[in-house]
């Protein structure tokens, strides 16, 4: 049991921290045996305590002057730390240490470490020159910039956590973010953006259409980033337009229904737009008249049917709900009226998103938002992998987006050949692997046909991920799982023992189970290092 001493005010954060990292914990009650003592900033408690005390702080702490804490500096906010050799970004102040020892986390630039061990007896208090849960709300409330996205930062802080209290002789106990039997979660999902080329006559989308497919495809094959058969299939596609117009040829954009063959029985989740021909507002007045899609989800009321008959999930693609609950109802509405399901998910079209979108997604209905992401990069936005409940919010979850093609391929964000798209998607995948949670992918719509033709890329994109050893899950059932496991109470008995009861809420929806994971202490002489357990 770890005992958590921090100010009032951050323990909101606090609570949301230990969702992710699902460990027994509780606020510090004196007079209480620990196993762990955790202190965030100057706060007060009685060494004697637990074993291990874990003390994090940013700044000079009035621990430091009493137990003559060699600091070497108190550094400027927005520091990188290396744990390990992997990055940790640190967005708040930090603090490194004069001390001879090698440390597996140290400042990246002046290599100091950023930890300082004292051991007396049996109890090891361990100072982290950093604020756990500042940094924690920073992730979730402003998250990382683009610069970062790479870096699944909030991932790496409850790794550290769990390491240092298992180095230091402590069992950890905990409900990982993997659903028994799989390795992580694949979420496949699609913004319907432009479900047919034939709403677009002389705009800037068939205008660009023309480019990309005529010259754009030639230049692609000339600097080694596309096919011969790209190229020809994206001509034929040139030229068979003026039919479409005219009513005599399939409109090749509108068949992204296709999906459902590409993904083979694997379910995934489609964004419709609620109403066309509105390009919605910023906070600063209305959006680019560009934003607004030709087509409202009624337009395309037979595919939405289709979609769901084939067992895929249609949420909405909001235009204005991220700033506005009373426009946020009523495009949730629309997509309820059509689809007939009431749990309805919400991302924002172009990803539009602030601080106060959470709340106000919640007040409009939504079941929960996939919006925080990257447009000109992939990665971890809020640092994680993890579904999470923004800070304030009551019931809404947030998906986060990590992989999206136009990111990946657009020659105004990263400009990937697939070789390199491929290196840094395998990355993204292998920290699902090492640290749970959801690959959530965005492939828009209109991307497995003629220009773009990346169908090809998808359906490797979707092996590698079943090689991976993914559970396939959509939008909703992946906040579903996160749910379930967020449902999962630790107890204490109460006796001498120090035993903890698991207690769950889980309903059996056919979701997997969650399962108990027992890291046992290095050294020990339990009968292996690492334990699962499935809770059902």
């Amino acid at each position: 049991m770890i005992g958590v001493i921090a100010h009032p005010a951050e323990h909101l954060v606090i609570q949301e921290f230990f969702e992710l990292f699902k460990t027994p914990w509780e606020f510090y009650r004196g007079g209480r045996q620990y196993d762990v003592l955790l202190s965030a900033g100057d706060t007060s408690f009685d060494k004697n305590d637990a074993k291990l005390i874990l003390i994090y702080g940013g700044r000079d702490l009035k621990f430091d002057a009493d137990q003559q804490v060699p600091i070497a500096q108190v550094g400027q906010n927005s520091s990188v730390l290396s744990y390990n050799g992997t990055r940790l970004p640190i967005y708040g102040s930090g603090v490194t240490f004069q001390v001879d020892e090698v440390s597996n986390l140290c400042d990246q630039v002046s290599g100091r470490p950023a930890i300082y061990v004292r051991r007396s007896h049996e109890t090891a208090v361990i100072r982290i020159g950093y604020n756990l849960f500042r940094e924690i709300e920073s992730l979730l409330t402003a998250g990382q910039p683009a610069i970062n996205a790479g870096i699944p930062t909030l991932d790496l802080h409850i790794a550290l956590l769990r390491d240092l209290m298992v180095a230091n002789g402590v069992t950890v106990v905990e409900i990982p973010p993997v659903p028994n039997g799989y390795r992580f979660i694949a979420c496949l999902t699609h913004d319907v953006d432009h479900p047919a080329i034939s709403h677009h006559k002389f705009d800037h989308t068939m205008f660009g259409f023309l480019y990309r497919a005529v010259l754009g495809s030639l230049f692609d094959v000339f600097r080694g980033r596309g096919s011969i058969r790209k190229l020809l299939r994206n001509w034929a596609a040139a030229l068979r337009l003026p039919f479409v117009y005219l009513g005599l040829a399939k409109d090749f954009w509108y068949e992204f229904d296709d999906y459902t063959k590409v993904e083979s029985g694997l379910r995934s989740s489609f964004f419709v737009i609620p109403f066309g021909h509105d390009p919605g507002r910023t906070r600063r007045g209305p959006a680019p008249s560009q934003r607004a899609a030709r087509y409202g989800a009624a337009d395309i009321a037979d595919r939405v049917h289709k979609l769901i008959s084939a067992g895929c999930e249609v949420g909405a693609h909001g235009i204005d709900a991220w700033l506005d609950s009373s426009s946020g109802r009523m495009e949730l509405e629309e997509v309820r009226r059509l689809t007939g399901t009431r749990n309805i998910g919400i991302r924002m079209h172009w990803l539009y998103f602030d601080k106060d979108s959470p709340l106000i997604l919640e007040r409009a209905g939504a079941d929960y938002d996939s919006t925080v992401g990257f447009n000109e990069t992939v990665g971890y936005r809020a640092g994680t992998s993890q579904a999470y409940k923004p800070l304030g919010a009551t019931r809404l979850l947030e998906l986060p987006l990590h992989i999206m093609d136009t990111a990946l391929f657009f020659p105004a964000y990263l400009d990937l050949s697939p070789a390199e798209a491929r290196k840094r998607i395998r990355s993204i995948i292998s920290n699902a692997v090492l640290f749970g949670g959801s690959v959530t992918v965005n492939w828009h719509d209109r991307s497995i046909a003629p220009e773009r033709c990346w169908g090809e890329f998808y359906a490797d994109l979707i092996k590698e991920l079943q090689g991976s050893g993914a559970w396939f899950a959509t939008a909703a059932e992946t906040v579903s799982w996160f749910r379930k496991r967020r449902s999962v109470r630790f107890e204490d008995i109460g006796d001498e023992s120090a035993a903890i009861e698991v207690k769950t809420a889980l309903d059996g929806n056919g979701l997997p189970s969650v399962c108990l994971r027992v890291h046992n202490p290095r050294g020990s002489h339990t009968d292996s290092a690492l334990r699962e357990k499935a809770i059902r």
